[in-house]
């Protein structure tokens, strides 16, 4: 039985560790398991090559990596001008970009199926977005992620992620920075460094691992199955890693992927989450590029929910010890469970 607290370093927050709550008796909410098959293309699918989208505009029929500004943007650079309003309350324009990146034409795969050269393809146009929307001076950060699974409400099963390049830096990428500047200040050292090597020296919670990147589930995890993929250098963004160093990444993140589908034989759903650097113009000493994986299971159907101590107290109770959910993703094969059943 695991139960206590752990300090997070990147959030500077207490997590309550409580895994005998896994067993609590649950008469709450299922959700339902994903669809066990798609067809490669689906007509009215606004993602897929060659279909119209509701902005009346037409997909190219693209054969690899397809990135378009979103129809339904939250920021941009046509935003209306808003008068300033006085005293407390106060707004302003949200200008930025806001686009789609569709990783494959294909309807049916996702990340955990695609090839890990077309993986890292993907990643490889994610420098360049990084780059060029980074570059823009009213970009403070730009945001990588992927909302994947009916789990996570997404809206579209398209494999696809978005970016969010805004005039403001995410809330939890200025904390991040801020504490690893600080930590690289008083420590001489940088604080993620840090993290991997009692990661390494621990071991019971690596995932994957290879001469230049490594997953594992973080001793401070928040929900059951968190995982970061990290490389083991330290760059400020995933535009900043080597050739070699965004293929061994790649690598990883394809073995952590399919260990998640192959828990359970499914399509297993998550929020990734790429946290890089600001593009400020600030210096930002001491930040450590990774992917995080927040997935909302507990168990097959079981949605670990956001309640009173989350969401009104602000800080996390996993009831489950990541050392436990890390043995479960270390048991199953690396190979994808749909791979092996057609080479069976």
């Amino acid at each position: 039985m695991t139960w206590e607290e752990r300090w997070h370093p990147l959030r500077q927050e207490w997590v309550m560790v409580a895994a005998h709550r896994s067993a609590r008796p649950w008469q709450g909410e299922r959700t339902p398991g994903a669809a066990s098959s798609l067809p490669r293309y689906v007509p009215d699918c606004y993602l897929c090559p060659g279909n119209e989208r509701v902005s009346g505009a037409r997909n190219p029929d693209y054969d690899g990596v397809f990135v378009f500004d979103n129809d339904h943007p939250c920021v941009g650079p046509h935003a209306p001008e808003v008068a300033a309003r006085p005293g407390l309350y106060r707004n302003r324009r949200a200008d930025g970009r806001a686009r789609v990146v569709c990783y494959t034409p294909r309807h049916d795969l996702t990340l955990a199926e695609l090839e890990t050269a077309q993986i890292a393809g993907l990643l490889e146009a994610l420098q360049a977005q990084y780059r060029e929307l980074g570059a823009r001076p009213e970009v403070r950060h730009v945001l990588m992620f992927e909302n994947k699974g009916e789990a996570v409400g997404v809206s579209n099963p398209h494999p696809h992620g978005q970016i969010y390049a805004t005039n403001f830096v995410f809330k939890t990428i200025a904390l991040e920075a801020e504490v690893s500047a600080a930590y690289l200040a008083a420590e001489r050292r940088v604080l993620f460094q840090d993290i991997l090597a009692a990661e390494e020296a621990d071991g019971r919670r690596l995932l994957a691992a290879n001469a230049d990147a490594l997953a594992f589930i973080p001793y401070f995890a928040r929900y059951p199955y968190e995982t970061f993929v990290a490389p083991r250098q330290t760059h400020a963004s995933l535009a900043d890693l080597s050739t070699s160093e965004l293929k061994a990444f790649a690598s990883v993140l394809k073995e952590t992927a399919v260990r998640f589908d192959n828990l359970w034989r499914t399509s297993f759903p998550y929020v990734m989450v790429l946290h890089q650097a600001p593009t400020d113009g600030l210096p930002h000493p001491g930040f450590h590029f990774h992917i995080e994986f927040h997935p909302p299971l507990r168990k097959p159907g079981l949605r670990k929910y956001l309640a009173g101590p989350e969401i009104g107290g602000g800080n996390f109770i996993n009831d489950s010890a990541p050392e436990a959910k890390a043995a479960e993703l270390q048991a199953v094969p690396a190979v994808h469970y749909k791979q092996a059943a057609l080479h069976a």
